[in-house]
């Protein structure tokens, strides 16, 4: 039993790391698909106190070229990027952090600045006008449109400020769609990078603690990298999936029974070994 729980846990273990492996582009088995290039081009790469080239112009949702640096004067600032066009995992980004902030004490142009930013240099500042409209509604808090503003921009400043922040993201030309991860960062009011959360769990409590230390200028800690690789983007169905996710938590939970069973079967080894002993011992006497 023991030997047969160390060999399938050893086996479990080298297919986690075979995957992570892969899905970081440090092995390839076999012919590289194209599903394999989009991921091995997707990512989140924590840049901790990174400073962002607030230089950088976009235009807001009036279609007003504004310089980053307006947006940073004295108050944290919350961003994330997405496709505004998109209906896979842009819209459920944007759900639940629409969910998160109705939650959070915070408002938008009081406590702190939200940016959402479209990585898609095709949008223009009327889609941004619209999807800031529908979100705002849905808010419910009409005084965060002076805090919550919606960006677009070039290619060439979209590509500056997400490599600032460690956001890699790649254009799929067959479902005409960026293949990008999830992702809400969290910056000082002097423009660095102090907070990611990501996995599609954006905690109010936390927003709200990263907030606070971003005013205050503290830099947070690196979280799981792991989490980074949950979400593949499957260019062929044009669907994101969580598979590694799943692989991962099936992976601990074969192994915790099997260790649990381990355990069990040297207990009753154990009671049958000293109830064995205990009748020798009586049969001597």
């Amino acid at each position: 039993m023991r030997r047969a729980a160390s060999a399938l846990t050893l086996s479990l273990l080298t297919l986690c790391l075979a995957q992570v492996a892969r899905a970081q582009g440090t092995i390839r088995p076999g012919p590289e698909t194209a599903a394999d290039q989009v991921i091995r081009n997707v990512g989140l790469d924590q840049k901790l106190d990174a400073q962002l080239p607030l230089e950088l112009v976009f235009r807001d949702e009036t279609g007003r070229a504004v310089p980053l640096r307006e947006y940073f004067r004295g108050k944290p600032v919350m961003m994330n990027l997405i496709q505004y066009r998109c209906t896979m995992l842009c819209s459920e980004e944007m759900n639940i952090l629409a969910e998160s902030l109705k939650q959070l004490a915070f408002t938008p142009g009081k406590e702190f600045t939200l940016l959402t930013v479209s990585i898609d240099h095709r949008e223009q500042p009327d889609l941004a006008a619209e999807y800031k409209d529908g979100f705002l509604g849905r808010y419910g808090r009409p005084q965060a449109a002076v805090g919550w503003h919606f960006l677009t921009g070039d290619e060439a400043t979209i590509r500056r400020l997400a490599a600032a922040i460690g956001y890699r993201f790649t254009y799929d030309a067959h479902t005409d769609q960026f293949a990008h991860p999830d992702g809400v960062l969290i910056m000082t009011p002097e423009g660095r990078v102090a907070r990611y959360y990501f996995r599609l769990e954006y905690p109010p409590r936390d927003l709200r603690l990263g907030l606070v230390d971003a005013s205050r200028g503290r830099i947070g800690t690196p979280l799981d990298a792991l989490a980074l690789l949950c979400y593949h983007y499957d260019p062929v169905t044009g669907k994101y999936s969580v598979g590694m996710l799943k692989m991962v938590r099936l992976s601990a939970a074969v192994t915790t029974l099997l260790v649990l069973g381990w355990l069990l079967t040297m207990a009753l080894r154990e009671r049958r070994g000293r109830r064995r002993l205990a009748e020798l011992a009586a049969g001597s006497q």
